[in-house]
């Protein structure tokens, strides 16, 4: 469990319940939560400063996302199989290429762009100077830039919910200075379209970045890569 320098009261003005969620799917996403972990109600609350209603809320409502799966008097975040790498990516394959083919006409203006390329020059820097932790800032600023521009809200909704599966595992594969340099690679790729305000190629942009990520994963956590090569 996230010791308690790490998680502070909250204030308490509006729905406690989306305080709790959002600031254990942030935990989760930075990989705060290990894989097996317990959470219980009663600890989570205390060092929260909150009640145990809003906790069970929030980690009820993880749950049914599949962030966190229930094991009895608590909850814990799954370890992935292969399968369940290969689903998320499945979803991910379908839907992000997609978003990315509407943002990228919108993203064709460099004002609207700049975001982006700041997050590439600062992950590019980051790369250099072999720092993992300013990788991974700056991967998570490029995201949330070009997301920032996409008009649908459900597709958004659902982008982040699968994305958030493999955030908390970033840790294992944003050290190597290999993979730092893949997605790179991806980002130079949509960026090159977006400038060109091509849909079409940043959508393919987007699938090799996603199928380049799948496989990084896989091998990072040492599962077996080849019956799912095909996804």
């Amino acid at each position: 469990m996230p010791s308690a320098a790490a998680l502070v009261p909250l204030d308490r003005p509006l729905a406690l319940g989306e305080q709790v969620y959002h600031t254990l799917r942030a935990h989760l996403r930075d990989g705060r939560i290990a894989p097996g972990q317990p959470l219980q109600e009663v600890p989570l609350a205390t060092q929260l400063g909150v009640s145990r209603t809003p906790v069970r809320e929030a980690l009820a409502r993880l749950a049914s996302e599949g962030l966190l799966v229930s094991g009895g008097r608590s909850f814990m975040v799954p370890a992935l199989t292969l399968a369940d790498v290969d689903d998320i990516y499945e979803i991910r394959l379908l839907i992000e290429p997609a978003a990315m083919a509407r943002v990228a006409p919108l993203a064709a203006d460099a004002r609207v762009r700049a975001p982006m390329e700041d997050a590439l020059a600062a992950a590019v820097a980051a790369h250099e100077r072999g720092s993992g932790d300013e990788f991974r800032a700056a991967n998570s600023r490029f995201h949330a830039a070009w997301l920032a521009l996409l008009p649908n809200a459900r597709m958004l909704k659902m982008i982040e919910q699968y994305s958030d599966h493999m955030r908390r595992t970033r840790a294992l594969t944003l050290d190597d200075p290999a993979i730092r340099r893949i997605v790179i690679d991806g980002f130079e790729a949509m960026i090159a379209a977006m400038r060109a305000g091509d849909g079409d190629a940043a959508a393919a942009a987007m699938r090799a970045h996603l199928l380049q990520a799948r496989r990084a994963f896989v091998v990072a956590v040492g599962l077996d890569a080849t019956p799912s090569d095909s996804h």
